[in-house]
């Protein structure tokens, strides 16, 4: 998959994408560590455990730089950046039943001016999935000759049950 370039000093705050997930009952905001457990025991099921791996790692820094939605005391989703190399933003998922409520925009649109606040001018969406969605939502541009990237030669990763699991 292709990497997506991200102006930073572009995106601006969108207010009614703010009062959407307020009426829905989401809020987004920055995962806290102890939370961490909570948030992999989400993150492996749904998207495996080279997921569970970079979340570990933006959770680990100081501020962390994952942030989750969640809704009546459940996460939602989450969206992390600085996590497998800086100004890399993902990985990111939604639960499927939370899906096209918006809630992915927000935590894209949360994680990017959060990186933009650390003092980055542009962000890289590694292995970008949806680009389509990308390039409407933020303005996002595929990086020329990024494919296959930095996951180029991973390690297969095993999960718990032995099972070994690609990056995508």
């Amino acid at each position: 998959m292709v990497d997506m370039l991200v102006k930073l000093y572009d995106l601006k705050p969108d207010p009614a994408l703010d009062k959407r997930m307020a009426d829905q009952g989401f809020v987004i905001r920055r995962v806290l560590p102890p939370e961490l457990r909570a948030l992999t025991a989400w993150i492996g099921p749904r998207f495996g455990e080279g997921w569970v791996s970079e979340a570990t790692v933006a959770v680990a820094h100081q501020p962390a730089s994952c942030f989750i939605a969640v809704r009546d005391g459940q996460i939602a989703g989450f969206a992390c950046y600085d996590a497998t190399a800086r100004g890399f933003f993902g990985p990111t998922g939604v639960d499927e039943s939370m899906r096209g409520k918006g809630v992915g925009h927000a935590l894209l649109l949360a994680t990017l001016l959060d990186l933009r606040n650390q003092g980055y001018g542009y962000g890289i969406i590694g292995g970008a999935g949806p680009t389509d969605f990308y390039a409407r939502s933020i303005g996002a541009i595929p990086i020329e000759g990024s494919i296959p990237g930095i996951y180029a030669n991973m390690l297969p990763i095993a999960s718990p049950d032995g099972v070994s699991e690609s990056r995508s």
